[in-house]
C-alpha cells in the first residue's frame, strides 16, 4: 500500500513540476525602417539563452535525429504566433539561432519547417528588458521569387543577408530594409559582391548590377552590355577587365563599368 502511495505522489510532484514550465507567446510586430536592437540585459539571469535538444526527423528520416533549438528567456521559452488571429501555428522549434550581438539580447532565428520551402526568419530582441518578436518579412510579387529567396546569406564577417530584403549586422544587431528596385518585390538577383568599406552591395539582376549601399539607402543601377556573359561564374572574370569602384560626391562606392577611353588607377578595381 505504502508502495502505491508513494508511487501516486511521485506522480503528482512529476505532473507538478511539468506544469510549472514557463512560456511566453509572442506575436510579431512588423519592423519601422532601419533599427537598432543593441540593447543591455537587466542582469543575466533575465537574458536571452539558446537552448539545444535533439527529436527525431520526421521530415525523412525518422530514425535519425535533427538539432533543434530553442529560445529561452530566463527560465522562459519563447513561443512565436506568426498570426495574431490565428492560435494553431505557434513555433518555438528552429533550425537557425544565432545571437546578433555581443550582449546575447537579439537572436536571429529561423523557424523549424520539414516541408521543405524557405521558413520565416524572425529576431527575438529585449526591448526595456521583456521579449518582443520582430518578423523579417516583406510580401513581393517577383516573378523569380522562388528562386531567389534564398533564406540566409553570410555576408562574409559583416552580417547576414536574409531574401535579399534584410541585411543584420552581426556585432552591433542593427536591421537594415534594403531599398529594392522595384518596390512591389524583392531584388530578383544574386548577391555578387561588395564593396572594398563592405558598404555597397551589387545584385546581379536581368540585364544590370543593381548597387545598394545599406547605411545611407542609395541606389545605382549599372546596365550590362549585351556582350556580358550569360553565367554568374564567367561574370567573376569579365568584369575584371571592365569594371572599377567609382566614389560619388557623397563619397559612396558603387560599381562601375569603365570608360576605355581613360586611365583607370587599377588599385581601385576590388
Amino acid at each position: 500500500m505504502k508502495h502505491k502511495f508513494y508511487a501516486l505522489l511521485l506522480s503528482v510532484l512529476i505532473l507538478g513540476c511539468e506544469a510549472k514550465k514557463e512560456e511566453k507567446i509572442l506575436i510579431p510586430r512588423t519592423i519601422s525602417s532601419n533599427e537598432d536592437f543593441n540593447a543591455y540585459p537587466k542582469d543575466e539571469a533575465n537574458a536571452l539563452k539558446v537552448v539545444r535538444y535533439s527529436e527525431a526527423d520526421n521530415a525523412g528520416a525518422p530514425d535519425k535525429e535533427q538539432e533543434i533549438l530553442a529560445v529561452k528567456y530566463g527560465d522562459t521559452l519563447i513561443r512565436i504566433q506568426a498570426d495574431k488571429a490565428n492560435k494553431d501555428f505557434i513555433s518555438d522549434k528552429f533550425v537557425l539561432a544565432e545571437f546578433v550581438n555581443t550582449q546575447k539580447t537579439a537572436v536571429l532565428v529561423q523557424v523549424y519547417d520539414s516541408t521543405g520551402l524557405v521558413a520565416p526568419f524572425y529576431l527575438i530582441t529585449l526591448k526595456d528588458n521583456k521579449p518582443e518578436v520582430v518578423s523579417l518579412y516583406r510580401p513581393s510579387t517577383g516573378a523569380n521569387d522562388q528562386n531567389i529567396t534564398k533564406g540566409m546569406f553570410r555576408v562574409g564577417k559583416s552580417g547576414y543577408l536574409i531574401n535579399n530584403d534584410f541585411f543584420i549586422t552581426n556585432v552591433n544587431a542593427k536591421v537594415y530594409v534594403l531599398p529594392r528596385q522595384h518596390p512591389q518585390e524583392r531584388i530578383q538577383g544574386d548577391f555578387f559582391l561588395k564593396s572594398a568599406d563592405k558598404n555597397t552591395f551589387v545584385f546581379l539582376v536581368p540585364h544590370a548590377f543593381y548597387q545598394v549601399n545599406y547605411p545611407t539607402g542609395d541606389v545605382f543601377t549599372q546596365p550590362l552590355p549585351k556582350t556580358a556573359p550569360k553565367e554568374i561564374s564567367n561574370v567573376y572574370k569579365w568584369v575584371q577587365d571592365n569594371f572599377v569602384w567609382v566614389k560619388n560626391a557623397k563619397g559612396i562606392s558603387f560599381f562601375k563599368q569603365i570608360d576605355q577611353d581613360k586611365v583607370v588607377d587599377m588599385r581601385r578595381r576590388f
